[in-house]
């Protein structure tokens, strides 16, 4: 006979159909088949491509041959792949943390205005433009001639608002019938010296007259200024051709502006500048003294900066990324930011704090872990950043901007047909990654159990 002990310690069974269940009441053998196209597409499009790409990874180029680590190897002691490990490297460290900061102080500013949703829509517009249709973008604007690249319009506008440029800068003296050699520093001083009563004669050629700036007058020769030295400065030439070689013609044009030298003994001892007739006048200091027109007449104009040079290149397509992901970060931080309590602020402000006090007290450490995470995301976009440099780089300085990801594709693909080496890339691409794939899943589940 059965003791109701024994009977108060027998669990009931579950019946069969009950444990064949998930914890949802669903059928394990149902929740595995509607898993089933997931699973296929992940181990199709994921599993076997990293396991493909590392065990293509220990073979030679064509994939005949084992050579273990080589490939590896070849990585770090190949000049291109170590640019391009350096070049990564520096995307990591400057990019992402650029793009957030500047997604800080838009968020936080575009508060504090009316028209904060405008300025969001336009900081935020970049991101519905491709990598590509950016890259083309970004190529035109860096471009190094002026009338074309916007960078460099805008910064030869500010240099010649501060620096005179020179007028003539394709200038030069009419070796036929002018003593005037070249000096050094782009100047031509005469080979002869002035005296008074004999007017110095210094034609230019070399500007066509209808590409000379403004409306320069007709040159008008020289008269006796006495005791000083006079002289004219002017185009010795006019279309259609005719005239006398050194001598102020009918028709040719003036050179308004030419900055004349009196030179002896190395010493400047008068200059003058030629008016609109081109006619200058020296004091009676330059008797004697070689006349001399410096190079600054003829210097070539400022033409800007080389952006796409084997030194900005980098900078340079890391500004482009910038405008791109802004917006990106803004907005999402901008999200973050609604959710701070308003309290704590204006608990500050009443506790004595001043704005940027607050700011980097308050405001920042409770947008830690939005930041955290635009911070992440974006260190492991910057790691797979190849269309920005692959556009923007011109060829003879695209070595100088090479990343792991363009690296890849020029082993593999681009010329190398070296598959080994492109997937050994792939691999440390990976592993670059997964660590912080590893930080940002760790502080998703933090944020969970909280």
């Amino acid at each position: 006979m059965e003791s109701k002990t024994d009977t108060a310690n027998t669990a009931p069974i579950a019946p069969r159909a009950a444990r064949n269940k998930s914890v949802t009441g669903t059928r394990w053998w149902v929740a595995g088949l509607f898993l089933l196209p997931a699973l296929v597409l992940l181990g199709s499009l994921v599993v076997y491509p990293i396991g493909y790409s590392i065990w293509r990874s220990l073979y030679d180029a064509d994939g005949s041959g084992f050579v273990g680590l080589e490939n590896y190897g070849d990585i770090f002691t190949n000049d291109a792949t170590l640019t391009a490990v350096r070049n990564t490297a520096i995307w990591v460290a400057v990019a992402p943390a650029l793009v957030t900061a500047l997604g800080l102080i838009f968020a936080v500013l575009t508060e504090r205005v009316r028209w904060g949703t405008a300025f969001k829509l336009i900081v935020f517009m970049p991101m519905a433009i491709s990598m590509l249709a950016a890259g083309i973008i970004f190529r035109l604007v860096y471009e190094a001639d002026p009338d074309q690249g916007v960078a460099n319009a805008i910064v030869t506008s500010v240099h010649d608002a501060f620096v005179d440029a020179s007028v003539y800068p394709k200038a030069r003296p009419n070796a036929q019938a002018s003593d005037l050699k070249a000096s050094g520093g782009g100047s031509f001083t005469s080979t002869g010296t002035v005296s008074p009563g004999t007017p110095a004669l210094l034609p230019l050629v070399g500007i066509a007259p209808n590409k000379l700036p403004g409306t320069p007058e007709d040159a008008k020769a020289a008269g006796d200024s006495g005791s000083g030295i006079s002289g004219t400065v002017w185009l010795d030439f006019k279309l259609g051709g005719g005239g006398t070689k050194g001598q102020v013609d009918p028709g040719e044009k003036a050179l308004e502006g030419v900055k004349v030298e009196a030179v002896k003994d190395g010493k400047v001892v008068a200059s003058a500048t030629s008016g609109a007739d081109g006619t200058f006048s020296l004091s009676a200091d330059a008797d004697g003294a070689q006349l001399r027109l410096p190079g600054s007449n003829f210097a070539a104009a400022y033409s800007g900066i080389d952006w796409l040079g084997p030194t900005l290149v980098t900078p340079a397509i890391i500004g482009s990324y910038t405008w791109m992901w802004a917006g990106f970060a803004m907005v999402l931080i901008a999200a973050g930011l609604a959710g701070v309590d308003r309290n704590l602020l204006e608990a500050a402000r009443v506790d004595g704090a001043n704005e940027w006090q607050v700011f980097r007290r308050v405001t920042v450490p409770l947008l830690a872990p939005v930041l955290v995470v635009v911070l992440v995301t974006l260190m492991i976009n910057v790691m797979k950043v190849f269309d920005l440099v692959y556009i923007i780089a011109p060829q003879p300085s695209q070595d100088d901007a090479n990343v792991l990801a363009l690296q890849l594709f020029l082993s593999s693909f681009g010329g190398g047909g070296n598959y080994g080496v492109g997937s050994a890339i792939g691999v440390i691409l990976l592993l670059l990654v997964l660590p912080v794939m590893f930080v940002n899943l760790r502080r998703l589940r933090k944020e969970r159990q909280r």
